[in-house]
């Protein structure tokens, strides 16, 4: 007579199991959404071909979860988000392997941190926007009335 030796052992998780390993598994994909905040590391990526083997672009659209209410409001670096929205375009993937692109993005970058909340800055751009708008307008008068 042979005993059952209970292989069931290894095979069984308990709910608490199944939690701990969901929170784990959340946890390392927000830290890596929140890592995509930060152009150089995007460069590097890049740089590897990470950007381009197709099982890491699954895993980029398999991420824009975190763009829902539910769990966008764990993100603490919102540049996260728009980076992963811009990695589902090969057009940006591509450009990130460029350094001049990644300076100039870095520099638009910076610029926003630096003004978003400077209402005298975005007064200043929209007076700016105002007045060039106002000037095409002029210049393409002073055209119609050249050719009439």
């Amino acid at each position: 007579m042979s005993k059952d030796t209970g292989t069931q052992s290894s095979t069984q998780h308990t709910p608490a199991d199944v939690k701990d390993a969901n929170r784990a598994r959340f946890e390392l994909e927000l830290e890596f959404v929140q890592s995509l905040a930060n152009p150089f590391y995007l460069h590097s990526l890049a740089q590897q071909n990470i950007l381009e083997q197709p099982t890491f672009i699954n895993f980029l659209k398999y991420l824009l979860y975190f763009k829902e209410k539910d769990y966008a409001r764990f993100i603490h670096y919102p540049h996260s988000l728009h980076h992963l929205e811009l990695l589902q375009h090969p057009k940006f993937r591509s450009a990130m392997k460029n350094s001049e692109f990644l300076r100039d993005y870095h520099q638009k970058q910076f610029d926003h941190w630096r003004t978003w909340r400077d209402p005298a800055y975005s007064s200043s751009v929209r007076n700016a926007a105002k007045a060039k708008d106002e000037n095409l307008t002029t210049n393409e008068m002073q055209l119609d009335h050249k050719n009439v």
